[in-house]
């Protein structure tokens, strides 16, 4: 296995990891009296396409938490998703 290729395949298990133990929106996590906050709008927002999928097969997952704190929570997650999605044209290569 060439280097490149461990090092997607190293960051595809750890992603994986993650969202596997993660904490999903809609996943009843939240509630009115604990609400969703900033970090928690971060991070559902850094794996919305992944809720997205998911939410495909199970209904109770969403890629936005209906308990939030408010603008914070939206702050932090459209901050997440514009960031993250912005990060991926990093990763691809530029064609001279």
């Amino acid at each position: 296995m060439k280097k490149n290729q461990r090092s997607y395949f190293i960051l595809s298990l750890i992603t994986l990891a993650l969202i596997i133990t993660s904490c999903l929106p809609g996943g009843g996590n939240y509630s009115p009296i604990e609400p969703a906050g900033f970090f928690s709008g971060i991070w559902h927002g850094w794996i919305a396409p992944f809720s997205l999928i998911l939410g495909l097969f199970n209904k109770d997952i969403t890629i936005y938490e209906s308990f939030n704190t408010g603008w914070w929570y939206d702050f932090g997650f459209y901050m997440s998703v514009i960031a993250g999605f912005g990060s991926l044209r990093l990763l691809r290569k530029k064609s001279d």
